[in-house]
């Protein structure tokens, strides 16, 4: 799994994917109809521009070199000291096994590196799933704001960033991995050759670590040594050499 910015020869997979998960998610309130006028109008000609654009920032997730999500943000107010989440969508085939969450990790880390101090999350009020994500890994409901989508308004949740999310950052997922149970802190991360490492642990609380799921595989078989360098068995994903922590073993 590789998440990196968007370059021009992404559009056509961002507004496909765009278009899936709007027809997947939002059809119970969005006409299919709108959703088409909405890609076209946000993703047409005008969109390698913004793509150039210093306070944008696109992110594209690929997985086995396929493009299978992305995040569209930006950086506003007067020390465009703040940054957006505007969307963040995952092709319908390619969600679950924490895909979602991260790339709102790496989303939230790249906009805090290009100067931002304060994160926020837009969703449409009426997508119960999309609130539920933001409010299960950090967030709280901070306001709300018309936004027009075609030739018709709706009202759209403004999250920021809750004392848990910038100290912790974020809840635990549970994932089922080799046939055991775990709990995974995507808010905990080292990085990889291939994609980054996540602490992972035996319990929800996480007071009992357990293992370093991989990034790039979903495995957590994985070796260290006595210098904690990681080298995921499966993959061959690496990290490099840190601090010895009995504690993964």
């Amino acid at each position: 799994m590789e998440i990196r910015e968007a370059t021009a020869a992404d559009i056509d997979a961002i507004r496909s994917i765009a278009h899936r998960s709007l027809s997947s998610t939002y059809t119970d309130f969005l006409e299919e109809a709108t959703i088409e006028d909405a890609v076209e109008q946000w993703y047409g000609e005008s969109f390698a521009d913004e793509l150039e654009d210093d306070h944008t920032l696109v992110l594209v997730l690929e997985r086995d070199g396929d493009t299978v999500g992305f995040s569209q943000n930006d950086l506003v107010g007067q020390r465009y000291d703040t940054g957006r989440i505007l969307w963040l969508h995952i092709d319908p085939d390619h969600r679950g096994g924490g895909t979602g969450v991260r790339l709102l990790v790496r989303t939230r880390e790249k906009l805090l590196g290009e100067g931002a101090d304060k994160i926020q999350g837009l969703v449409l009020e009426d997508n119960e799933g999309g609130n539920e994500f933001y409010q299960d890994h950090g967030f709280e409901q901070a306001g709300q704001r018309e936004v027009e989508i075609g030739k018709k308004t709706f009202t759209e949740n403004v999250y920021a960033e809750s004392e848990m999310g910038e100290d912790g950052w974020g809840a635990v997922d549970e994932l089922d991995v080799d046939g055991e149970t775990i709990y995974v802190s995507y808010g905990e991360a080292s990085r990889g050759a291939k994609a980054p490492f996540y602490s992972a642990y035996k319990n929800e609380d996480r007071s009992e670590r357990y293992a370093l799921l991989c990034g790039n595989c979903n495995s957590i078989d994985n070796a260290m040594d006595a210098m904690g360098r990681v080298e995921c068995n499966a993959c061959g994903n690496r990290r490099k050499a840190t601090r010895w922590d009995s504690s993964y073993l």
